[in-house]
């Protein structure tokens, strides 16, 4: 029997773009796999229409749900999204759907095959990445060489907003995760890798969004500090998956 799969897109104030990413995913799931799905709009402290539009769309489609938090951070949207799940296996993609959804079956396939966790990058061969500044490339790659000179880890993309793993390594990771923002990514990989859960990269196409809401020096600034957090405090040791 084909496994579930919950799609979580994480939004906050994203009344311009909601709407019509879900209908897209919605359009592409339905043609494309096989596998029973389902979306979860997880909303972390949106101030326009967004929860509005969340709930329509959870009316309207059967696929569909929301979820709200009053309290922002990706990370914790996420966290509070795999946590409450009975799907199979769970994943997340920006709103913007920058990264192509022809990855999703390739995705669904690593896990299903036996990889805890599946990770799309833009950086491996067969990757491809289009309207991207010089700007954030110089800082992609910078950030991705230092955790690797940090860490020696083999994923070769923390920043990709997408991945997905199994409910179980979810469940195993998501306790030992303390970041609740941006760096929940990067946090979750290196946890995972060093726990020796099994990781498949993706190569994946991407399309930058030029509206993209990361404030660059912020975002920067705050996984310096989770990686050195991890890297003087050190990685915590786990069970093993059940």
């Amino acid at each position: 029997m084909p496994l579930q799969v919950d799609f979580v897109i994480p939004v906050l104030n994203e009344e311009e773009k909601l709407r019509e990413s879900v209908e897209t995913l919605c359009s592409y799931l339905k043609s494309a796999i096989k596998n029973p799905w389902r979306i979860v709009i997880a909303d972390n402290g949106s101030e326009d229409n967004t929860p509005l539009i969340s709930r329509d769309l959870s009316r309207e489609c059967t696929n569909v749900t929301s979820l709200r938090l009053e309290v922002r951070g990706r990370g914790r949207a996420l966290r509070q999204a795999w946590l409450a799940t009975d799907a199979d296996l769970v994943s997340y993609m920006d709103v913007d759907l920058s990264t192509d959804l022809t990855a999703v079956p390739c995705m669904i396939k690593a896990l299903e095959s036996g990889y805890d966790v599946a990770v799309g990058s833009r950086l491996i061969k067969g990757a491809r990445v289009y309207s991207r500044t010089v700007k954030r490339e110089i800082i992609s790659r910078s950030y991705n060489y230092l955790i690797k000179a940090l860490f020696l880890n083999k994923f070769t993309d923390a920043q990709c907003g997408f991945k997905a793993m199994t409910r179980e390594a979810a469940a195993l990771l998501l306790p030992s995760v303390k970041d609740q923002g941006w760096f929940f990514d990067t946090e979750l990989l290196i946890v995972a890798e060093k726990n020796g859960l099994k990781i498949k990269d993706i190569p994946v196409i991407w399309t930058d969004d030029p509206d993209s809401r990361v404030k660059l020096i912020s975002t920067v600034w705050r996984d310096l500090n989770g990686l050195l957090r991890l890297r003087l405090g050190g990685v915590p040791k786990l069970g093993t998956l059940v």
